[in-house]
């Protein structure tokens, strides 16, 4: 017994010795330089010069939040149409000069912001072909007519084929559910894409793609100086604009289980309720907590007795999806429709069992020593890096967040994990939604 707790404890301090060793090791954060362009665009610069090639990414205060009433889908449909046309390229044109730069153009929304982003090699000739094209569609897209009808016939009808499908039909009562009248609630419906026209996308673009509401972010092959220029090349010809209100707190909502029938076999459960920002107090601890909860997968506690001891699942997870304001914190699992509440109820313990007593040491050690060891990887890429450092600059994060990622994932301590699951993830205020399951002829 003396031998066994022995080896208890020295394996404990050599776990601890290794997590503050691999804490101290891990790769720092890249450098970050800021600065507010002339045009009023804020910028954020990491220089790279292992490759000759450049990646630009420009973010505005343009996401699904900022939808009118009434015209949800707007967003999307701006930002998608941002290489549709522009004065005196059509789409075909617009394609054929992306195709003669040599590089790759991107973009998207999310809730919280739209992007445009470019990857092309540094040379002065390709650089600047690829970033001209670039700077032309975001400052003057021309949205034309037939362009616009063609992508609302194809959005409406996707639209109307996803809600043929459980898991479009939870997850979206799910987010009515979670944020109600917030902004995050707001869900594009078949009126709202066809109310969309193109006075609309116009206007929505004139006050949201403003060089004050920009975020640019340079990694790569480039100077100081070269990249200041970039900055003012695709930022100049916007309007100046002004930064947008900042989103309301979304309201904690009211416990509710909601049951939506449909043929399928598989019943697709969704559980969860506002979660964390990205300048949340509690970000770390809630971070470390939801990877043994149920954010490392096939070794999380969630995956451990819904899966491995019950097989309920084939997988089950949890995540928080930090955003300008709380984003959701979210349980999901799939399973036969006929042990469906089984299932649930094992989730409901499993989440309550972690909420009351917080993790164990070894776990929270697995848990640090893993997202620490993996930290390497989120940044060894110039386009990773891109991504890392855009959410730093469109959300404000301080210039050495990256760098300190680390350290503040060693710092968490188990009370603290307790400590933020217990304030923040109450039953009260918990929404489950079942999804389909109707069709599972067997029955416990």
């Amino acid at each position: 017994m003396i031998t066994v707790r022995l080896s208890a404890a020295v394996g404990r301090l050599l776990a601890a010795l290794a997590l503050a060793l691999t804490a101290q090791g891990a790769l720092a954060g890249p450098a970050i330089q800021h600065w507010i362009a002339e045009t009023g665009a804020r910028v954020y610069f990491v220089p790279v010069d292992t490759l000759p090639m450049l990646d630009v990414r420009i973010d505005f205060d343009a996401g699904s939040a900022r939808d009118p009433r009434g015209l949800e889908g707007l967003a999307s449909m701006a930002r998608g149409l941002l290489d549709a046309g522009t004065d005196g390229l059509d789409e075909q044109a617009i394609a054929e000069a992306r195709a003669d730069t040599g590089a790759q153009f991107d973009g998207g929304t999310s809730e919280d912001r739209a992007w445009f982003s470019v990857r092309t090699l540094s040379s002065a000739a390709e650089r600047d072909a690829a970033l001209s094209l670039a700077a032309r569609l975001i400052a003057r897209p021309s949205y034309p007519q037939d362009v616009l009808a063609r992508e609302k016939a194809r959005s409406i009808a996707s639209l109307r084929e996803s809600l043929t499908r459980p898991a479009t039909l939870a997850d979206r009562a799910f987010t009515r559910a979670v944020y109600g009248d917030h902004p995050y609630g707001a869900l594009h419906e078949v009126n709202s894409i066809e109310a969309i026209d193109r006075d609309a996308l116009l206007d929505f673009h004139r006050r949201h793609y403003t060089a004050r509401n920009a975020a640019v972010t340079i990694v790569g092959d480039a100077s100081r100086e070269e990249a200041e220029r970039i900055a003012v090349q695709l930022t100049r010809d916007l309007p100046a604009g002004e930064p947008l209100p900042p989103l309301p707190e979304p309201a904690m909502p009211q416990a509710r289980h909601e049951r939506i029938a449909h043929p399928s076999s598989q019943a697709h459960i969704l559980a969860g309720l506002p979660g964390m920002s990205r300048n949340d107090p509690d970000y770390f601890a809630l971070l470390v907590g939801n990877h043994i909860l149920g954010g490392s997968g096939l070794v999380s506690r969630l995956n451990s007795e819904v899966r491995d001891a019950r097989g309920f699942a084939y997988s089950v997870y949890s995540y928080f999806a930090p955003q300008a304001v709380a984003g959701p914190f979210q349980i999901g699992l799939q399973t036969r429709g006929g042990q469906a509440e089984d299932a649930l109820r094992v989730v409901r313990e499993v989440l309550d069992a972690f909420i009351a007593d917080g993790p164990t040491e070894a776990e929270l050690e697995a848990a640090k020593a893993n997202l620490i060891n993996g930290f390497g990887l989120r940044l060894d890429s110039s386009a990773k890096i891109l991504g890392w450092v855009s959410v730093v600059g469109f959300y404000g994060l301080p210039l050495d967040w990256l760098d300190r990622y680390p350290g503040q994932v060693a710092a968490v301590t188990a009370e603290a994990v307790r400590d933020a699951f217990a304030r923040r993830i109450k039953p009260e205020h918990m929404v489950v939604v079942v999804a389909g399951g109707d069709g599972d002829a067997v029955r416990p």
